[in-house]
């Protein structure tokens, strides 16, 4: 018997459940983008405007790498969500065991092709020349640290995945701190500039991922494993790899065309590199519930396809997509009227041109939420579901997107296709997205119908 809660998602009302297992997933998110907006304020106003520009000219980069990793740690969990709500305690372990062995081998060969290539990959990107120092010393420290974000991310997502959403929280808010703790000393103190931010939070995330793994071992007993379930078996890898490599796909296939952004982002020089920047910086934070309940709904969607409860899928994802949309009203009018001062968290109050634009950003990006919503909600109930296939074609749709409007709506219309290119990006994403849902629980209703 397990000494720490677990949370079945598949009896009670759907929305009850959501909200009571997305909120806590939500505070850990706030957190999470709350050291990382310590991180940009840090850089913004102690390292200046070319600081700034450098490490946000990584961020599609950054997202296409690290993205993969964390697409695929969450793909690695949804058979473990399957096996709990099937209550197969056995078949769980075995997947959790292969699940820490692949995410080793993964990490190892990630962090040394993305260390070699890292330079040769900013070139590529037209880095500014005068950010491009800043730039390399914050992401190769970042990709350094890939095992530390498999670790984190494998781990707090199987906690997850057993309805556990609270303590992964309170370890992100530890870190948190310890984070910001340790901007101010390399940074400040020390002097790294932001090899010291980048530092700072790889650290952060290895002491999280470090007490994510001090739990589970003396405190939830159906995920300890022994070397048995070490042993890497066709069957459960296969399965682990035809969940989680397309879900890692779908983030560097949805990053590619936010690469080919950032270049566009990057010929505009460094005011709008830093606007966007700090814009997106903004957008994150405010983008955290859409996040909160897409997680819910793999979770959510794992636990009830194990349970054979079909039905349940549906039901459970308008009752998110209402809670988003609730939400998605909100945020856009805090944005519209505050905007321009959440952006001065980062740039100081004469950087009026970066302000402007950063506003502009914040405005056109926050009118479109409501898509985004379903983009998190019913992306991640299909993926939950044992569908992670479609999750590419959906990063697809989205690397289509943005890649027309750095190709043909920023030189048309410039700055304005900049803040287009999202929105365009969740909308063809939707129109995936909806037909595939219907398409998917139909499958499984069949497949349960016919024994």
């Amino acid at each position: 018997m397990q000494k720490a809660a677990t949370k079945d998602l598949t009896n009670g009302s759907p929305m009850k459940l959501i909200l009571g297992f997305a909120v806590p997933m939500l505070m850990g998110m706030l957190f999470q983008q709350f050291y990382n907006v310590v991180d940009t304020m840090i850089v913004g106003k102690f390292l200046g405007k070319y600081a700034l520009a450098g490490v946000g000219s990584t961020g599609s980069i950054n997202f296409m790498i690290i993205g993969f990793c964390m697409g695929v740690s969450a793909g690695f969990s949804i058979p473990i969500a399957q096996t709990f709500g099937a209550r197969d305690f056995n078949g769980l372990k075995r997947y959790l065991g292969n699940a820490i062995v692949l995410c080793s081998i993964l990490a190892v060969i990630m962090t040394f092709l993305s260390t070699i290539f890292c330079k040769k990959i900013l070139i590529l990107m037209n880095t500014p020349d005068e950010v491009m120092e800043h730039a390399y010393g914050y992401i190769v420290v970042i990709f350094i640290g890939i095992p530390v974000i498999y670790m984190y991310n494998l781990l707090s997502g199987v906690l997850r995945a057993v309805g556990d959403s609270k303590h992964p929280v309170m370890f992100l808010v530890i870190a948190s701190f310890i984070n910001i703790g340790l901007d101010l000393l390399f940074i400040i103190v020390f002097g790294l500039g932001v090899t010291g931010a980048a530092l700072a939070t790889v650290l952060s995330q290895l002491i999280s991922g470090i007490m994510c793994l001090v739990f589970i071992v003396k405190s939830v007993d159906i995920l300890h494993i022994t070397k048995r379930d070490l042993t890497l078996e066709r069957h459960h890898v296969f399965k682990l790899f035809n969940m989680g490599i397309p879900m890692g796909l779908q983030y560097s296939i949805t990053a590619i065309g936010s690469v080919l952004l950032q270049v566009a982002v990057n010929s505009q020089g460094a005011d709008i590199v830093a606007a966007v920047t700090t814009a997106g910086k903004v957008g994150m934070f405010f983008c955290c519930p859409f996040d909160a309940l897409g997680s819910t709904m793999s979770t959510y969607g794992g636990q009830n396809v194990g349970a054979g409860k079909i039905d349940r899928l549906s039901k459970g994802m308008w009752a998110a997509g209402i809670l988003g949309c609730i939400y998605s009203v909100i945020a856009f009018g805090v944005l519209y009227f505050f905007g321009r001062y959440f952006a001065m968290l980062f740039m100081s109050a004469g950087e009026s041109a970066v302000l402007d634009y950063a506003h502009t950003y914040l405005i056109w990006n926050s009118l479109f939420y409501i898509p985004l919503v379903f983009v998190n909600v019913v992306r991640f109930l299909i993926q939950g579901m044992g569908f992670s296939m479609l999750a590419i074609l959906a990063g697809v749709c989205e690397m289509i997107a943005r890649a027309a409007a750095s190709l043909f709506l920023v030189p048309l219309i410039g700055y304005t296709g900049i803040c287009l290119a999202s929105p365009l990006a969740w909308i063809l994403a939707d129109v995936f997205l909806f037909p595939a849902f219907y398409y998917t629980r139909n499958i499984l209703r069949g497949k349960i119908s016919n024994g």
